[in-house]
């Protein structure tokens, strides 16, 4: 049985001072979105120092999760960085360039 990819828009999380990695920001996000049953996927950055990035499918309304990563984090800048990508890898944004890539 097959189903409809999932397109996700991806999020690029950063602050001016506040920590973001090592402060389990990843699993409060996560958590959230399982308690808010909304689906989500959060990775840290791998091409970008001190962020990280969540991805919702597309069209979805981001507040929940902007208006939770305020709350925690007060110096936090949140905005979108992808739209409407199949399978996306949030680690490297250059990755989800199928153009680069052969079977």
């Amino acid at each position: 049985m097959t189903s409809k990819l999932i397109h996700w828009d991806i999020y690029e999380i950063q602050t001016k001072e506040t920590p973001i990695r090592g402060v389990m920001l990843r699993g409060r996000i996560r958590k959230l979105c399982l308690e808010k049953e909304r689906n989500v996927l959060v990775e840290n950055t791998h091409d970008k120092e001190k962020s990280v990035r969540f991805a919702i499918p597309s069209k979805e309304d981001s507040s929940l999760i902007v208006e939770y990563l305020h709350s925690i984090l007060p110096d936090a800048t949140i905005k979108r960085v992808e739209e409407h990508i199949p399978n996306p890898i949030l680690s490297k944004l250059k990755v989800n360039i199928t153009e680069r890539y052969t079977l």
